[in-house]
């Protein structure tokens, strides 16, 4: 199998790409050569977005893919839209993410921090791992956080119907780390396949993020964002992991900074990461595994 050489002409996909680190990521990597589809909700803002990453790739098209990746039905639309797409794949980057101050469901029925920030990304992960399988060498990046740091995954709660309440930064920790678990288990599937896979934590970046749960949320983002990061310095690290060569020999790291860094016990348990991987299989009805 080839040596990775870089992303240029590589076709990457990429949710949360219309906004935030995404899109900072979005519109290095289309600088770098890489052919670009992001995922969008809205056509407007996917429309705008890829103008933006266009524009930093020298006028290189962008493809806007349309999906409420909260609903399990439009994820394998979309992966369906995807594999009709492209012939190749070689990177897709997991980055889109959300946090509610109040429990809400999905239209399936699941809590919507769950079903958005680890759900959708196993469950859309799992259905293009053939087309990345044939493409390799490729990688797969995922979005975590150091909100990981004191979680750890309600299985006799998994639908947080007793914990919710209004702790909504609780809930996003549980699937955040759910993240780096999800990355652990498919990185030892992974083994030997050519397609490694890791997850990141992007630091406190000044974006929109949160800015969905009321006034008192968006005060509380507004006072830390003199103190905050750039989207494009939270986007380093997530560009370093899709396109240089060094980072083709990591695979189930979480990276801080482009560097390897432990994540809390809780994170490093394999055993979690079995039973995660088999409920996340349960829960989206999956029916396939690497």
């Amino acid at each position: 199998m080839a040596e990775w050489s870089g992303v240029r002409g590589k076709r990457v996909l990429m949710t949360g790409g219309t906004n935030g680190i995404g899109l900072a990521a979005a519109r290095e990597l289309a600088a770098r050569g890489a052919d670009l589809s992001i995922v969008a909700r809205d056509q407007a803002r996917g429309e705008a977005a890829a103008a933006q990453i266009g524009a930093a790739g020298g006028g290189r098209p962008v493809d806007v893919l349309l999906a409420d990746l909260s609903s399990q039905a439009s994820v394998r639309q979309l992966a369906a839209e995807i594999l009709e797409r492209y012939p190749r794949l070689e990177v897709l980057v997991n980055n889109a993410g959300a946090i509610y101050s109040s429990r809400q469901l999905s239209e399936d029925g699941i809590e919507l921090t769950w079903a958005l920030n680890h759900l959708a990304p196993f469950l859309l992960t799992t259905l293009l791992l053939d087309r990345l399988h044939a493409s390799g060498p490729a990688r797969i990046v995922t979005t975590s956080s150091d909100a990981h740091q004191g979680a750890h995954i309600p299985f006799d709660d998994i639908a947080a119907e007793r914990s919710y309440g209004g702790r909504g930064f609780i809930r996003y920790g549980q699937t955040k780390l759910a993240n780096i678990l999800f990355t652990t288990e498919l990185a030892r599937r992974l083994q030997g396949t050519g397609v490694t896979a890791n997850s990141f934590h992007p630091g406190v970046v000044a974006t929109g993020f949160n800015r969905n749960n009321g006034l008192l949320m968006q005060l509380g983002m507004t006072v830390i964002r003199p103190f905050a990061r750039s989207p494009e310095k939270g986007a380093e690290t997530l560009v370093w992991l899709v396109d240089s060569t060094e980072a083709g020999a990591e695979s189930g790291g979480y990276f801080v900074d482009r560097r390897r860094v432990l994540p809390t016990a809780a994170a490093q348990d394999a055993d979690a990461a079995l039973r995660l991987w088999e409920l996340s299989e349960q829960q989206t009805r999956a029916g396939r595994t690497a």
